[in-house]
């Protein structure tokens, strides 16, 4: 039951309304569900969930949650694996203005908002050939904010470049809404004077830690391993300042005693010279042995990786042919060595082969720095957590448990933890990870859907624990947080003294236990085999996946509605409670409609970021098949119809565009608009940079040029065939008058079918749904291309990109079919002379083309082109989808609103390839968006 009505959360709720907007409150059921799940095996529905914008906000809802007597938690990313980021009470979350960062002392230090995501850091700190220490595994999606909270660590980072060893200063808000900003004199000042009681009791901690010689001893010794295991008490004993200890132990709290709103840290060196090379030896005896003894040669990264790892990669694409010939007795260790210059490369690579001569090894790829095989190399130990996500019995989860071993004690700790597998039947379980620290993530399947299951479980880990935290002496959690998975273990690992330590700095921070309650500090022995996480079966299409997350960033409507994640968490309730005759499934369908299938771009993005590659977007067509069920008559009649449809738009393009000169933007804004709002919708939304209709008369002009030796079909899509140039645009040529121009250029025959108008690739019905008219269209199309490039003896150019994406994808013949920068670097350049235009350019690269990796293509055909190139951040998708911005204007809105404020001074033109995409472009940018064709013509002669 809702503990909304309560009248302390009604309250809550009325006086957070008097500084924040309604739109950054969510009670909704659908939003509480989506946002009651990160990437953990743990599942809490939060009451209220907060979207904030500032750290002005936040110390208001800090304060307001303090007054009401309130839990909350805060939460990044989500993708925490031990359940620390939810909360069935208040759950803060951030939105996109949490980005800024500031590079200090020539990119040694860099400042960095908790909603930067690490992997932009690094981008940032790139100039400077420098990083962020920290490198997890999720650093593409995790953000800084659960970085440091977590103090995560990853691959390279080892024990040395972590958060907490490279911090150099935070800013952090306590809970009484105090500020302390670690690197300010006069913030430091103030907080002695505002907190007297922390600065005491830190005090007088330091104190009684450091003359409890067996506690201090522990200590050192538990940070001498990777650990997250509880709070970092490693702080009292480093440090005697309690300023300094305080900025400590924030890392890794896990935000249990304050909120990081900013953290400094010191980068440390990206080397640019690096090579990897993958061994394989006898059993896991050789392998661990090796570890040790290349542990003090020039290894930046050691990953090990057992047999049944190596296993259950075999037959992914591009693997090493000799691992299918392993037994489960192999073992493999994946190294990586990294200098300032080759010569120092070669002679480390050299020192370490020679440490590892007395080794038998079975198989190798020796060490390289060939691009292609270090990123299979590497794809190797990235592959493993979703190759078992990947043969997961749907309703099952995928849990990764952290653990870390004394190196010594690697060997003997894999073989036990491998007979714990088997005395469980664990059966699919894996071993691997970051050898040097003796770091191990193991890999399993688990459901908690019978009392059985949660029992097998709840022994395994009993039994986990004693191995790792008792009889070896290790860390329960090496670098993935306590969060309530290994909480009930916290006293196990640290024993009384340590645990009683830990919850009296709870006691100092937090003496209500409002901050994220029950991670870390809990007294219930069951808190990691309670509110388990559901996974039941929704649709195979998704039923892999794990909720990680780690689609979100490139989600054009993350911050309009709901991620991927969010939509298939929604999506397996709605099945639960149709399954189950659970009442409210009609209400919640509702508005699934809108959050889940509307405001969806379905362009597939998300699959390309997804452990298991789950393309969210396909369930979404799926389900919109439905709901456009009543359209299909319609459909059918345009796509027997094209070339009649095709001039049905031109009209009403040709009528918009004398509209817009006659009674000019504002008045035509007000007129359409409003006749939108009468029709609740259900009419186009209208913008000043709608196209005009395209009066080319293209098929004339292409067969004006000589004739050539060098011929190509030219297939104009439906959009470039109908949409002109926005009358604001300074170059009024149509894109079909520019791609023939620049093939021309070329001294190109172009052959631009005869019934070419009644011609579609099918995309417009796909998106819907319509699966049979887009196959029909597709097929059709097909037989004319055959046909003209004389069954494939000609190469084919497309001009807008999701057309070329969804023809190669459902190719039957062999036919050559580019797109257009793919066509130029092929075929174009050495017949062009390229001189780059003065002006800065924007470019935008369309989803699909960097779904079909043509991102670089794009890029490096502009900067042939334009002396500056400026590709934004934070735009993956423009969320025009198609006719999503005639339709659903709030996600084109939300998906480029970053855009305008990226456009440099003196620039005035943007470029793409996709005619859709570059109406939204144009209208958020305050520039003309154009087909990156225009700007090879401009920049272009024979």
């Amino acid at each position: 039951m809702s503990k909304f009505n309560n009248n302390q959360y009604a309250a809550l709720y009325e006086n957070l309304l008097t500084q924040l907007d309604s739109s950054q409150i969510f009670t909704q059921e659908e939003h509480r569900l989506a946002y009651g799940t990160d990437a953990s095996f743990y599942r809490l529905i939060p009451e209220l969930v907060l979207r904030l914008s500032s750290l002005e906000e936040v110390i208001f809802s800090i304060r307001l949650c303090r007054k009401h007597l309130i839990p909350y938690t805060f939460r990044a990313a989500g993708t925490s694996l031990s359940g620390q980021a939810i909360s069935d009470s208040v759950l803060i979350t951030l939105d996109d203005n949490w980005r800024n960062y500031k590079i200090y002392e020539d990119g040694n230090k860099i400042s960095l908002q908790p909603g930067v995501i690490g992997a932009d850091a690094n981008k940032y700190l790139t100039p400077y050939q420098r990083k962020i220490g920290p490198d997890p595994a999720s650093i593409n999606t995790c953000k800084i904010g659960g970085i440091a909270a977590n103090n995560a660590s990853g691959m390279c980072c080892g024990t040395a470049h972590n958060t907490y060893k490279t911090i150099d200063s935070i800013k952090v808000v306590f809970n009484d809404g105090t500020l302390l900003d670690t690197s300010d004199p006069k913030s430091i000042s103030d907080f002695h004077v505002a907190r007297p009681d922390i600065i005491e009791a830190i005090s007088q901690l330091h104190q009684e830690t450091t003359n409890n010689t067996e506690l201090t001893q522990k200590i050192h010794h538990k940070y001498r391993l990777k650990n997250t295991t509880g709070y970092s008490l490693n702080a009292l004993v480093d440090f005697q300042d309690p300023i300094e200890i305080i900025e400590h132990l924030m890392i890794g709290s896990e935000g249990t005693l304050g909120f990081i709103a900013e953290i400094t840290y010191n980068t440390v060196e990206e080397l640019p010279n690096k090579a990897t090379a993958l061994l394989v030896f006898d059993n896991i005896e050789q392998a661990s042995n090796a570890v040790s003894a290349i542990a003090n040669s020039p290894v930046a990264s050691v990953e090990l990786m057992d047999g049944r790892s190596l296993a259950s990669i075999a037959d992914k694409k591009g693997m090493p042919t000799f691992i299918k010939t392993l037994n489960n007795e192999a073992s493999a260790i994946l190294i990586e060595s990294q200098a300032k210059d080759q010569n120092q490369l070669e002679q480390q690579i050299q020192a370490i082969m020679s440490t590892l001569e007395p080794f038998a090894i079975l198989e190798s790829v020796p060490f390289t720095s060939d691009t292609n095989t270090v990123s299979t190399l590497w794809s190797i130990r990235k592959g493993l957590f979703p190759a078992v996500g990947a043969v997961r019995e749907t309703g099952t989860t995928v849990i990764i448990e952290d653990v870390a071993f004394p190196v010594k004690h690697l060997a003997n700790g894999i073989r036990e933890l491998q007979a714990l597998f088997d005395k469980y039947h664990y059966n699919e379980a894996i071993i691997f990870g970051h050898a040097l620290e003796g770091n191990l993530h193991f890999v399993f399947t688990q459901g908690f859907d019978q009392q059985t299951e949660i029992d097998r479980y709840s022994q395994f880990m009993d039994e986990v624990a004693q191995l790792v935290a008792t009889k070896y002496q290790g860390s329960l959690k090496a670098e993935h947080g306590t969060g309530r998975n290994m909480s009930p273990y916290v006293e196990l690992e640290w024993g009384k003294d340590g645990y009683q330590l830990m919850q009296k700095i709870k006691g100092i921070f937090d003496p209500e236990g409002l901050l994220n309650p029950g991670v870390i500090i809990n007294d219930n022995d069951k808190a990691h085999i309670e509110n388990l996480k559901p996974m039941p079966a929704a649709d195979p299409i998704v039923d892999k996946c794990i909720e990680c997350g780690f689609c979100e960033p490139v989600c054009p409507s993350k911050s309009l509605t709901l991620t991927p994640r969010q939509r298939i968490v929604l999506y397996r309730e709605l099945q639960s409670r149709k399954a189950n005759s659970t009442p409210g499934y009609k209400n919640l369908y509702k508005s699934f409609e809108y959050q889940g299938l509307d405001t969806c771009a379905a362009t597939g993005l998300c699959a390309d970021r997804c452990p298991v590659g789950i393309n969210t977007g396909e369930l979404v067509k799926k389900l919109r098949t439905e709901k456009y069920q009543r359209y299909s008559s319609i459909a059918k009649w345009t796509a027997n119809h094209t070339q009649l449809t095709g001039s049905v738009a031109k009209f009403a393009l040709s009528s918009n565009s004398m509209m817009q000169r006659l009674v000019g933007d504002n008045a035509a804004d007000t007129l359409v608009n409003g006749i939108r709002k009468v029709t609740r919708g259900n009419s186009p939304h209208w913008i000043a940079e709608y196209p005009q209709a395209n009066r080319h008369n293209y098929q004339r002009e292409a067969l004006e040029a000589k004739a050539s030796t060098n011929v190509v079909v030219y297939i104009p899509s439906c959009v470039s065939r109908n949409m002109g140039q926005p009358i604001s645009a300074d170059d009024q040529r149509s894109l079909t008058q520019v791609t023939i121009s620049v093939l021309h250029k070329a001294g190109y025959t172009v052959i631009i079918p005869d019934d070419i108008n009644e011609q579609c690739c099918g995309m417009p019905y796909e998106s819907k749904g319509m699966n049979d008219i887009a196959k029909s269209k597709f097929a059709q199309l097909e037989q004319v291309l055959w046909k003209e490039s004389k069954q494939g003896e000609y190469p084919v150019l497309m001009d807008t990109s999701p057309c070329i994406k969804r023809s190669v994808e459902n190719l039957q013949h062999s036919i050559d079919i580019f797109e257009p920068s793919q066509f130029v670097a092929a075929h174009l350049l050495d017949k062009l002379k390229l001189k780059p235009i003065d002006e800065p350019v924007m470019l935008h690269v369309t989803c699909s083309s960097q779904r079909m990796g043509l991102s670089n293509s794009l890029i490096q055909l502009a900067e042939k082109c334009a002396k500056k190139v400026i590709v934004p951040e934070h735009v993956y998708c423009c969320g025009w989808a198609g006719d999503k911005g005639f339709t659903t204007p709030e996600l084109n809105n939300t998906a480029v609103k970053s855009l305008r404020g990226q456009v440099p001074d003196g620039c005035t033109k943007g470029y793409s390839n996709s005619r859709t995409c570059e109406i939204g472009l144009s209208h958020h940018s305050g520039i003309t968006y154009q087909s990156i064709l225009y700007l090879v013509d401009q920049a272009s002669s024979v």
